[in-house]
């Protein structure tokens, strides 16, 4: 029994510092081009005002409710619940410098030595107990990895608060930097103080990897009161795009019932219109979501995300060639963004008018030269190249899409298919020898089709011409 509980002891302690690593690998992913041009917006000022490029820096939209953000790496994660919870874009766009702290920081890095840090006390206490049980002394053993668990986790947790310390100062610094009020600091934690009093809960601060909320406050207020942009305010423009997206998260990711509750009839606000609109999309009522959606397309003409809005619904209830119109408009009025080329490029696909297959390519093709690593866009390039009985250009934008949804021994498959059918040294075929090369298994090289390395004439085709590529289930997600 006593060596059972020692080992749990020492998995308890591994799983304390792994918790991270965890909570990333379960994260929920979501992809909508409006909010992250919102994000973006507000993100890409203050990066420059940190000294980070912005284009260096992905921002993720993670399906969580909860109030919460996060940053490492070259990745700002951003909940849909911090959106919700907020009352102001200058709210959002605090955490978002909070965020910048982070990376500016350098504290991804540091918190990989501050583990290895906590590590230390952890292994020796692990020593000490293993040798007082051997020695018949189980209860100095068990105090002895207690103790060094205690030091160690503390020591980390420590560390933890001060990164978010430093990173609560600096969020005022690039507010201060591109003009921005700091008053939504103040208001957002003023707000997780108002939470952590509401629940109850006694909670240890220094068993804590963020300061409380009302520390955070006090640290803060003063600084942030002295700054001359403090009693700067959010547009009112900019107020009803935040608006615009809560009820967009709301009628996506709520209940339906519960947002139209929340939107009542009554309320004739554009917003309202919005959050209306998608819970009838959800609820199956497409001909009330539409009369939801029209107020809005006729109020506001010239906003790509109502016209994106509209041909999705269209595209989702079996009318595809509806779905067309809308989508050619929000591109008109946003070009440059490969999700919306992705929806028309959809459209087209889908249409009764086999003319439009073609289109489809070109659409899905511009849309990945906007965003190379989208998996849904190659999905859809690769069934557009099927529609067309362009078996191999199928298989090659398979293993795009395979090799970017991170199924690399499939998109290592999918290529070797293609590879031996293209023409050697054109720019498909190098396209195919880059994925085999990327996706190599590591315990051994498998033998390269043609012999990618080496000159030579290209390979023969196959005499097998009706081969078909395995292509993904249809419900694969953009997310």
């Amino acid at each position: 029994m006593n060596a059972r509980k020692f080992a749990l002891s020492v998995a308890a302690a591994a799983t304390v510092l792994g918790s991270t690593v965890a909570q990333a690998q379960r994260i929920s992913l979501l992809r909508d081009a409006e909010i992250e041009q919102f994000l973006e917006d507000y993100t890409h000022p203050l990066l420059d005002a940190a000294g980070i490029d912005p284009d260096s820096i992905e921002i993720l939209l993670v399906n969580d409710g909860s109030f919460n953000a996060f940053a490492g790496g070259r990745y700002i994660g951003i909940n849909t619940g911090l959106l919700t919870i907020a009352d102001t874009p200058n709210q959002v766009e605090a955490v978002l410098a909070h965020e910048a702290g982070h990376l500016a920081g350098g504290h991804t890095a540091r918190t990989q030595d501050a583990i290895s840090a906590a590590s230390r006390p952890m292994l020796l206490s692990l020593l000490l107990a293993a040798g007082a049980i051997a020695a018949g002394a189980p209860d100095a053993g068990f105090a002895a990895l207690s103790l060094g668990q205690t030091v160690g986790i503390a020591n980390f947790l420590r560390y933890s608060r001060g990164q978010e310390s430093t990173a609560d100062q600096a969020s005022i610094t690039y507010l201060d930097a591109v003009g921005s009020s700091s008053k939504g600091a103040l208001e957002i934690w003023r707000k997780m103080r108002n939470f952590q009093i509401i629940r109850g809960a006694r909670v240890n601060p220094y068993l804590q990897t963020h300061p409380m909320a009302n520390d955070r406050l006090t640290a803060l207020q003063r600084r942030a009161e002295a700054s001359p942009y403090f009693d700067v305010v959010d547009p009112p423009e900019e107020i009803e795009r935040l608006e615009f997206i809560q009820a967009k998260i709301r009628g996506f990711l709520h209940d339906p019932v519960s947002t139209l509750r929340y939107y009542p009839l009554t309320d004739q606000s554009l917003p309202a219109h919005y959050g209306r609109a998608l819970a009838y999309y959800r609820g199956s009522q497409i001909d009330k979501a539409l009369t939801e959606l029209s107020a809005l397309t006729e109020a506001r003409p010239d906003n790509p995300y109502f016209h994106e809005l509209e041909g999705q619904m269209l595209f989702e209830f079996g009318r595809p060639d509806e779905a067309i119109a809308p989508n050619r408009r929000s591109i008109e009025m946003l070009p440059d963004n490969a999700l919306l080329r992705v929806n028309l490029g959809r459209a087209l696909l889908a249409s009764s008018d086999p003319a439009n297959r073609q289109e489809a390519v070109t659409e899905l093709k511009r849309a990945l030269l906007l965003e190379p690593d989208n998996s849904f866009g190659w999905f859809t390039l690769a069934q557009a190249y099927g529609a067309l009985d362009n078996e191999t250009m199928a298989l090659l934008a398979t293993a795009e899409s395979r090799f970017h949804g991170g199924a690399k021994p499939d998109a290592n498959q999918f290529a070797r298919r293609a590879i031996v059918r293209l023409n050697r040294g054109t720019p498909e075929w190098r396209q195919a020898a880059d994925i085999i090369l990327a996706t190599q298994p590591q315990d051994g090289a498998l033998p390269l089709p043609g012999g990618i390395d080496e000159d030579g004439p290209p390979p023969a085709p196959p005499e097998d011409k009706d081969e078909t590529p395995d292509v993904p289930d249809p419900t694969f997600s953009q997310g």
